[in-house]
């Protein structure tokens, strides 16, 4: 019987390979979508950005730039504050799934600032029955990080910052496994931002803004000493603005951001079998020919291993989707929102977020309001999906508190 060699890379296209029995057949179950541990370090954990579609790394400062890009802290208007936020998680479902975040921040001088930030993710209790007889066992797993972050202002309109983030993963099941441990690992941002001094237009006045961010660049995040390393969320942020000054009483601020996961794309596989060419054809069809024992069950058909460490994953994350350069793109989300602030007492806020539908298919719409008393400053927002896919988020009302302490200390052009 002549034997040839065949390469299938989609279900229903079958080419040539360079081995002469044997067939490839891609796995059907392939996902696109790049997952990470703790993927609740990319949810929105403050109102106000949240109101205006998840971006904040080229917003103005406030007490959440701690989570989008502390660089911000430079150009704070408030000499320190305090950001209190809470996020309910799946309220549809369960109540007692939620993100909660705690923020400091000080402006040491003219020219620098530190914050640091606790943010804590609660899972709900989990309730185990072994079988009717049994008692109930709770589990109560969560996830935590602490951050401590230093910006610097390095020009007039231009600052950089950096954070060192520290990350706690406590999913452990210890009726289960007594001997299972929380994972824990590291990761640092890298951030600047720019604002512009207000400039004079023909009926208005404005200011631009701009900035980036580098965030959780770190090892990767392991359970068990048998389990799968898994990639942090790191991520690219770029942004930019523009304030519409129409008086001292009416502003209207526009911002765009764009993210990307550098996180290597998970490559297509397949496997390699032995094949007996019944119709002597030269080709594998499926209907007639047979397939014979597995000589590889883990074959790359598309794409690159995405089994390497975090430094070469970040390089390797923007050639490696299966699809070429098309599906990178893909890989990049958006958002765009806008705020409204009148006499800086009242905010209304709205904006939009779009992920591409084969890399987890997130798109929704998003309203928020804030209101300021004295030092105080109160946020909310609320979220309606406009994907097939439903959000967690959908029809929650998340809510910040903040209290700026001597409040217009700085005054920025």
């Amino acid at each position: 019987m002549k034997k040839h060699i065949l390469a299938l890379i989609t279900l229903s296209l079958f080419n040539v390979s360079n081995a002469q029995d044997t067939v490839i057949l891609e796995d059907p179950f392939d996902s696109r979508v790049i997952t990470t541990g703790v993927p609740f370090l990319l949810i929105a954990s403050d109102a106000r950005a949240a109101g205006m579609g998840d971006l904040g790394v080229a917003t103005s400062a406030d007490a959440y730039s701690q989570q989008w890009n502390p660089s911000k802290y430079a150009f704070s208007l408030a000499k320190s504050g305090i950001g209190i936020s809470y996020t309910p998680y799946l309220s549809k479902l369960v109540n007692d799934i939620f993100l909660g975040n705690v923020t400091y921040f000080n402006r040491l001088n003219e020219g620098s600032a530190f914050a640091v930030s606790f943010k804590y993710f609660s899972l709900g209790e989990i309730e185990l029955v072994q079988d009717e007889f049994s008692e109930a066992l709770l589990a109560k797993p969560n996830e935590l990080t602490l951050d401590v972050s230093y910006s610097l202002r390095l020009a007039e309109q231009f600052s950089m910052g950096v954070a060192l983030r520290y990350l706690r993963s406590d999913l452990k099941i210890d009726v289960i496994d007594p001997d299972a441990k929380a994972a824990g690992s590291i990761g640092v941002d890298i951030s600047g931002y720019y604002q512009s001094e207000e400039e004079a237009y023909n009926s208005y006045n404005g200011r631009w803004r701009a900035g980036f961010a580098v965030q959780n660049l770190g090892p990767k995040i392991k359970y068990d000493e048998g389990g799968r390393e898994n990639f942090l969320p790191t991520t690219l942020r770029l942004g930019g603005g523009f304030d519409f000054i129409f008086d001292e009483y009416n502003t209207l601020s526009l911002t765009a951001e764009t993210t990307k996961l550098l996180v290597p794309t998970p490559p297509i596989f397949g496997k390699e079998y032995e094949y007996t060419d019944v119709n002597g054809n030269g080709s594998y069809d499926e209907d007639e020919d047979e397939l014979g024992a597995v000589v590889d069950d883990r074959v790359i058909v598309a794409g690159k291993d995405n089994d390497v460490g975090f430094g070469k994953g970040i390089f390797q994350s923007f050639t490696d989707a299966p699809g070429g350069f098309s599906e990178e793109l893909k890989e990049f989300t958006y958002s765009l929102g806008a705020e409204y602030r009148y006499q800086d007492s009242f905010s209304f806020r709205a904006g939009y977020f779009n992920e591409a539908e084969e890399k987890g298919a997130r798109k929704f719409f998003a309203l928020g309001a804030g209101f300021k008393y004295t030092t105080i400053n109160i946020d909310m927002s609320y979220l309606f999906s406009a994907s097939k896919v439903q959000s967690p988020l959908e029809n929650t009302l998340r809510f910040s508190l903040t209290f700026n302490f001597a409040d217009g200390e700085y005054d920025e052009y």
